[in-house]
């Protein structure tokens, strides 16, 4: 089995694919003159939209058309930004470390967060009542 067959891998891969691309786009829509909140709204849509396509194709194999699938990534979308806003406001008062310090841990927390929600939920492939009844 080569190395680019293992999820964790290729979950990497498009994870640090897709900031690469935020960042770039972000960049990009600030040099063309795109107000800061709105070249951060759309490269981060944008950025979203490329690892739910990439982590959806290229490391869990399944379809992209899949709305259930769809609200599931969003949901996590969410959760990862509620866990974000969480550890960036409550630990740096609870424990006086700075702020680039609680971004820091943020930034190593999402990715697990976001890669056991895709395997046991997002991406899940249910049961059928076969595997369930034997």
């Amino acid at each position: 089995m080569s190395i680019l067959q293992h999820k964790m891998v290729r979950f990497c891969l498009v994870g640090g694919g897709t900031a690469l691309v935020y960042v770039l786009l972000y960049l990009a829509f600030l040099t063309a003159d795109v107000p800061q909140v709105f070249a951060n709204g759309f490269a981060f849509g944008l950025a979203v939209m490329l690892q739910y396509a990439g982590q959806a194709a290229f490391t869990f194999s399944r379809q992209l058309n899949d709305l259930g699938q769809i609200l599931r990534f969003a949901v996590m979308v969410v959760l990862g930004f509620v866990s974000s806003a969480l550890i960036t406001s409550v630990v740096p008062s609870l424990t006086g470390l700075p702020d680039w310090a609680a971004a820091a841990i943020a930034a190593t927390y999402l990715p697990v967060q976001n890669f056991v929600f895709m395997v046991l939920w997002v991406f899940a492939v249910p049961f059928s009542r076969t595997e369930i009844t034997s």
